[in-house]
């Protein structure tokens, strides 16, 4: 491959490198087109995107991205999945097909500017989505003054019942 070609390769890892929220590196020996295709549609429909590149260009790329050192993760065939936003969703999916295809290998990544391993994936694939989080916490901080405007309205609403049974007992009175 002439050196043009390999400097627009190296170029595209760049920018896939700076546009996205981090990279899961796996190991795809010995999966099928198939099982391939299934992972890359998967991948897709949660934000993210599975390239192969050189292992070669890659480390390139990274080191004039000056990133982390990352070549324990660049051996063998590595299949690239790239995050984008989130990176629970496609780590979730990418975890969930390694249980399913025995052959598929995660061997860690480089998420929110450090090199991880398989565990770190993991378990980044087992924390609940970012809405999900984001709820949790509004629904936390939205506690406390949900809490006080029920005791504020207590004394109204005791007062509002001692109205009403006043008024239903001297209606049973006159009846």
């Amino acid at each position: 491959m002439p050196t043009v070609d390999k400097k627009a390769i190296v170029a595209e890892i760049k920018e896939r490198f700076t546009a996205s929220a981090g990279v899961i590196m796996t190991d795809y020996r010995g999966l099928s087109v198939k099982q391939m295709r299934t992972l890359r549609t998967k991948v897709r429909a949660v934000g993210g995107e599975v390239k192969i590149y050189k292992n070669t260009l890659t480390e390139l790329a990274i080191r004039e991205l000056a990133l982390p050192s990352m070549d324990t993760l660049l051996t063998g065939p590595t299949a690239i999945v790239f995050l984008e936003g989130d990176p629970v969703a496609p780590a979730k999916v990418v975890m969930d097909f390694a249980k399913e295809n025995k052959l598929l290998e995660v061997k860690g990544g480089f998420i929110e500017h450090a090199v991880v391993d398989a565990e770190s994936v993991k378990a980044i694939a087992a924390l609940p989505p970012r809405e999900v989080l984001v709820a949790k916490l509004l629904g936390t901080l939205q506690a406390p003054a949900s809490n006080f405007v029920r005791v504020l309205n207590g004394p109204a609403s005791a007062f509002a019942r001692a109205l009403q049974a006043i008024a239903d007992q001297k209606a049973a009175s006159a009846a």
